[in-house]
């Protein structure tokens, strides 16, 4: 087997992987629910409206500042959603699959052995952000 037929497996045993389908039962979970659809349409009118009033040549001051913090009163009821977070859980724990594959593969052609070389997470530096460290 060649090297791109081997991605490719890596790619069915992803889908295959229990994360990948914990995500893609997330994501319709998340389409599903009407309350989160109408959060991220009114999120996304709110951003609408600061870009119209940020464009403006007498763009009101007092009036970004009311729709700033609208935006982010929308984002805070969006990602305290049931469904928005078991989605942001399954994609986190996805994303770690994937970077630790891409990892090895990288650090595998690079001269490191692969049976040995593995991902290791760094810090953003964002607490809010994070799942804690390793």
């Amino acid at each position: 087997m060649d090297t791109v037929e081997l991605a490719r497996e890596i790619g069915r045993q992803i889908q295959n992987d229990e994360a990948y389908v914990q995500l893609k039962v997330a994501q319709q979970n998340s389409d599903e629910d009407k309350e989160l659809q109408d959060l991220i349409g009114e999120f996304n009118l709110k951003r609408m409206a600061i870009n119209n009033e940020a464009s403006k040549t007498d763009r009101d001051d007092t009036k970004m500042q009311e729709l700033n913090q609208e935006l982010r009163d929308s984002y805070s009821k969006i990602m305290e959603n049931e469904n928005m977070i078991a989605y942001n859980v399954a994609k986190q724990e996805l994303d770690t699959i994937v970077q630790r594959v891409v990892a090895i593969i990288s650090q595998s052609a690079e001269g490191e052995d692969p049976n040995t070389t593995d991902y290791t997470p760094s810090c953003g530096g964002s607490c809010s952000s994070c799942s804690g460290c390793h």
